[in-house]
C-alpha cells in the first residue's frame, strides 16, 4: 500500500531522547501510527509488525492505530527508525524533508531491529 509518512516529536520520544539505547526510547520511537482504516486494510493484528520502505531504505515498526490520522497518512516518531526513510536532498536549506515522504507499507512478521542492529544495517555511501 502506498502512503505518505510524516515524522515528528512525541512526548514519549522527547522524554527518552537522552537515553537512545534504552528500552523506553525503543518503545517510543519504533512505532508507526496509522488510521484504523489502513490498519484493517493491511490485515494487521496483535503481534504483526509493519514494513515501511522506499528508495532510501526500509524499516520494521510496531503499528498503532491513531484516530487523528486520515487514510494514507502515517506518522513515525522522530528517531533513527524514521530517518532510515528520509532522503538526502535538502532543497538548498540544509535540512532534509521529514514530512511528506512517499513510502510503501505492508504487514510483516519480521521483528523490529533494536537501535544497534538498525545502525549496523545502514549502508555507507561510496565517497
Amino acid at each position: 500500500m502506498r502512503a505518505i509518512m510524516i515524522s515528528g516529536r512525541t512526548l514519549a520520544q522527547g522524554a527518552n531522547c537522552e537515553s537512545k539505547m534504552s528500552e523506553d526510547f525503543f518503545k517510543a520511537a519504533s512505532s508507526c501510527h496509522l488510521s484504523k482504516e489502513d490498519y484493517d486494510l493491511l490485515g494487521l493484528s496483535d503481534g504483526k509488525n509493519i514494513l515501511l520502505k522506499n528508495e532510501f531504505g526500509k524499516t520494521v515498526l510496531s503499528p498503532r492505530v491513531d484516530d487523528g490520522l486520515r487514510k494514507g497518512i502515517v506518522f513515525v516518531p522522530m528517531g533513527p527508525w524514521a530517518n532510515i526513510l528520509i532522503g538526502p536532498d535538502t532543497g538548498g536549506c540544509g535540512t532534509p524533508q521529514f514530512k511528506g515522504v512517499e513510502i510503501d507499507i505492508e504487514a510483516t512478521n519480521s521483528p523490529i531491529m533494536d537501535i544497534r542492529e538498525l545502525f549496523g544495517s545502514v549502508q555507507r555511501a561510496e565517497a
